[in-house]
């Protein structure tokens, strides 16, 4: 019989989840049932997302309980299958879990992966959940026009640096938020931002002041906290804010305090709107069909970080708080 090493959640974080929380644990594999089918991870994904799922604060999700297999998206192969649908063979892609082996039914996938020609870690990135959550929220709430500004936080991740990409190519200024000399050379060498603004160094409005000499007509916001603070301030009529995430959030308990931005937004009659990518799941095959059509002309470039082996899965998601990521982080399990 098949073993199975998985992680699961060993006891309750409060803000972000730290390698203690997890503990790698062995299992025999069950045979799939009626409508079920086996797969075979290659990938798993580390996302930003993932503090929020294991927290017991107010989430848009169950939390993962005590003792279950870390909740995450993964990329595999069905390896046996009663599902007509999954035929043996079939790269996949859903919410796997951080485990190497997955006995599931057609509920927990997001999609088939059918770009054979690219690599399989993509349906993770920027094929992935990064990919469409940049997708979805610069176009239906950002709604960038040609000659706006458009700036980003975290500019460098996984979803910002496509964000800028996009934005780039509808004719827009873009301005890049990231930590670190390294990220902002990134944002300007490889994912071709106009301005790029380190927030770990001083100057932080002044900077933004002088990237920004119109104003910012759309923000794609990563981070709330301080950086978001002093965007706000510079928001045009008719802005369009898109929240993506609270990274620079320490924890949700208690609430945080932070400045008021109604004022902002009421005279300046601009727009703050929550995002999810899961919102728009009937659309995914659309926009997973343009973004893969842009790498194959090499209209969209990326970054990968790739960990291997199961035991780098349990300190990743930390690390990625603490910005040590260059990239989209993934843990590799097999080679395709």
């Amino acid at each position: 019989m098949l073993k199975n090493r998985r992680v699961v959640l060993k006891s309750r974080p409060v803000g972000i989840p730290q390698a203690e929380h997890f503990e790698i644990q062995s299992t025999d594999v069950p045979e799939p049932g009626p409508g079920q089918f086996l797969v075979k991870n290659l990938y798993l994904s580390v996302d930003p997302a993932m503090r929020g799922w294991v927290n017991a604060a107010a989430n848009y999700s169950k939390p993962v309980q005590i003792g279950e297999v870390m909740r995450s998206f993964a990329a595999g192969r069905v390896l046996r299958s009663n599902d007509p649908k999954y035929p043996e063979g079939t790269l996949v892609m859903g919410m796997l879990g951080w485990q190497e082996y997955a006995v599931t039914d057609a509920g927990a996938i997001r999609r088939t992966i059918r770009e054979t020609d690219l690599p399989v870690s993509l349906s993770l990135g920027v094929l992935g959940l990064n990919g469409l959550t940049a997708y979805f929220g610069l176009s239906t709430i950002g709604q960038p026009q040609a000659g706006e500004t458009v700036v980003v936080s975290t500019a460098a991740g996984a979803v910002g640096s496509i964000v800028g990409q996009l934005a780039r190519r509808q004719g827009c200024r873009t301005v890049g938020i990231a930590g670190g000399a390294t990220k902002v050379r990134m944002c300007l060498e490889e994912f071709g931002y106009d301005a790029a603004i380190d927030y770990r160094e001083p100057g932080l409005e002044d900077a933004l002041r002088e990237a920004c000499p119109n104003g910012v007509d759309v923000y794609f916001d990563n981070t709330s906290g301080p950086i978001s603070d002093t965007v706000i301030r510079y928001i045009n009529t008719r802005a369009r804010i898109v929240i993506c995430g609270t990274a620079s959030i320490p924890s949700w308990e208690p609430w945080p305090d932070g400045p008021r931005v109604d004022r902002h937004l009421l005279t300046k009659r601009a727009t703050m709107t929550g995002f999810l990518a899961f919102d728009h799941e009937h659309r995914y095959d659309e926009a997973v069909s343009h973004l893969a059509d842009m790498i194959r002309k090499g209209e969209l470039r990326y970054r990968e970080e790739i960990l291997d082996g199961l035991e780098a899965a349990p300190g990743s998601i930390a690390d990625l708080y603490a910005g040590k990521n260059l990239g989209k982080r993934l843990i590799r399990l097999a080679h395709e």
